[in-house]
């Protein structure tokens, strides 16, 4: 009778180093935010979302997912995806606005910081095709396509303002039990997928001919379904009592 063969030490390492890629990343977002380089911290926070992505996939690939590699992804997250975009926040825009920046700027750590801790704690406990509060890292990256978008058009920087209520704004969903589609166990089944490969494909040359704006049209509509699902079975509920 065979055994599967167990991975080698040595391959534990290699989604660890993916983790370690987002960290570094983050903390280089961190630095260029403090250069005042804000569209190239931007993108490096985008950088480490592309790393945090492969670490889960490469340890489930060569089956080497463990207890550390989970706790050191959650503390790469809280650096890559808390303490970069909330510091390129408060340089880009906080700053002028003295303590309400300081605190929307620490809210957004700490929120997502708690996000995280949340989700460590009930991941076992939830169904596994939706996230319970906003992902931080999704928080991260539309306040990186907030900042590519202000740099991308300066005839809206008077608007430059309307970053801290959006970063209080999603602080407060990474924390609330609204629920999002988490897309890691979708059933392709359920779809039809001509359809569903016609519609990414049109979604994909969007985004190839206008990145920036492409992908914050799919970061909005990402970020309002949320709201918009829980108002929808809110009122529905309501109608339902009412009839």
């Amino acid at each position: 009778m065979s055994h599967k063969e167990s991975p080698s030490p040595l391959a534990y390492l290699l989604p660890n180093f993916f983790t370690a890629a987002s960290i570094f990343t983050g903390f280089y977002a961190v630095s260029l935010a403090l250069h005042h380089d804000f569209t190239a911290a931007a993108w490096f926070v985008f950088l480490a979302l592309v790393f945090d992505g492969l670490d889960g996939r490469v340890a489930r690939l060569t089956n080497t997912a463990s207890h550390f590699g989970v706790e050191f992804d959650s503390l790469a997250d809280i650096v890559a995806f808390g303490v970069a975009p909330a510091l390129l926040m408060y340089l880009y825009v906080g700053e002028g606005y003295g303590r309400i920046g300081i605190v929307v700027s620490a809210l957004f750590i700490i929120f997502g910081a708690v996000r995280l801790a949340r989700f460590n704690v009930m991941t076992s406990r939830i169904e596994p095709s939706v996230f319970i509060g906003l992902p931080i890292p999704t928080a991260a990256i539309m306040i990186s396509l907030s900042v590519l978008l202000l740099e991308r058009y300066p005839q809206v920087h008077e608007w430059k303002g309307m970053l801290l209520p959006l970063g209080v704004v999603l602080a407060v969903l990474m924390v609330s039990n609204i629920r999002y589609p988490s897309f890691k166990k979708i059933n392709f089944k359920t779809f039809y997928l001509l359809r569903f490969l016609v519609a990414a494909i049109g979604v994909a040359m969007g985004v190839f001919l206008y990145p920036i704006e492409g992908m914050a049209l799919l970061g909005a509509g990402y970020l309002l379904y949320g709201p918009l699902r829980a108002l929808f079975y809110l009122a529905r509920r309501l109608m339902a009592h009412r009839g």
